[in-house]
């Protein structure tokens, strides 16, 4: 893929043909491959998709002055809502329940609903756009509230009891964790969007301030830890002070997906994907691999039981 620079391109293509440094069939070679696909599909009896079907697009949106406005009427309102609703069975799915519970003290998950007051913290607890990551609405994505949707903060507020007290701190201290008798505490940590070699990291950790975060809550509250990331990172140094570890993966605009299973109403069903190493030292590890040592193997994940939290 050539985005921008494609005059330099063909330039540069078409004086190494002509001085035959790539000979001419290597050129009809690929352009017979993108002939027969576009004589496949039909495009070139019917070049246009079928525009009868945008109606059934999720989010409509139009165009007015510098902004994107939601169209809003009940017909677009609940098929919009019809596809969100598929989106947040996709998200609860597709957790990954990593740890739940310290040896000998009984399992953190499913949370009450019912508590007095609890503390959601971190970085991506807040952020729609974190949640998605790339290629959402940008290139490389964005922080904030950058699209309809449900944070996970928003969620917890939906779901908990009325009369449970739910504080937002996104990197609290010491004292202010010393000040406050919470019952429990969710911290939402991750990465920041990338897409292609803008999220290449030799290291895999997760960036500041989520190992500080991390470190300060879970070792004054008991804690639920959510990872937002495309993919597995460093968490070895973390586990023995976190209470619970879910892999969120990247959730999208669906945060109550996450509180579906976090609060019970739905159980844990998700596993990995792929291999969870214990550092990078180890890659590249695969299944079978004579190194293969793995924090979590592939096809590892807790399950849990629904039930009414109270």
């Amino acid at each position: 893929m050539v985005p921008l620079n494609y005059t330099e391109f063909i330039d540069g293509l078409t004086y190494l043909v002509k001085n035959k440094f790539i000979p001419m069939s290597r050129i009809d070679d690929a352009v017979e491959r993108i002939l027969r696909v576009k004589f496949t599909l039909g495009l070139f009896e019917n070049p246009f998709a079928d525009y009868s079907m945008t109606k059934y697009l999720g989010c409509q949106v139009s165009q007015t002055s510098s902004r994107l406005t939601i169209i809003r009427n009940a017909n677009l309102h609940s098929l919009k809502q019809e596809h969100r609703d598929l989106a947040r069975e996709a998200v609860r799915k597709s957790l990954v329940l990593l740890k739940n519970g310290k040896p000998s003290m009984k399992p953190l998950l499913p949370l009450p609903k019912r508590a007095s007051k609890i503390l959601v913290a971190g970085s991506h607890a807040n952020s729609i756009g974190y949640q998605s990551g790339g290629w959402t609405i940008d290139w490389q994505g964005s922080s904030g509230n950058l699209t309809v949707g449900t944070t996970i903060l928003s969620a917890v507020e939906k779901t908990v009891d009325p009369n449970t007290r739910v504080i937002y701190n996104e990197n609290p201290n010491q004292d202010y964790l010393k000040s406050n008798n919470f019952d429990f505490a969710i911290v939402v940590v991750g990465e920041p969007p990338y897409t292609e070699t803008f999220g290449d990291n030799l290291n895999l950790t997760i960036p500041e301030p989520g190992p500080s975060t991390i470190k300060t809550v879970c070792g004054s509250v008991k804690c639920v830890v959510i990872l937002i990331t495309g993919r597995p990172l460093v968490v070895q140094p973390y586990i023995d002070s976190i209470d619970a570890l879910v892999a969120a993966w990247l959730p999208g605009t669906e945060g109550q997906g996450v509180t579906d299973v976090l609060f019970g109403d739905y159980g844990f069903t998700g596993k990995l994907a792929r291999t969870w190493f214990k550092s990078v030292d180890q890659l590249p590890m695969n299944v079978g691999d004579s190194h293969y040592d793995p924090l979590y193997p592939f096809g590892f994940g807790l399950t849990t039981t629904p039930t009414k939290a109270t």
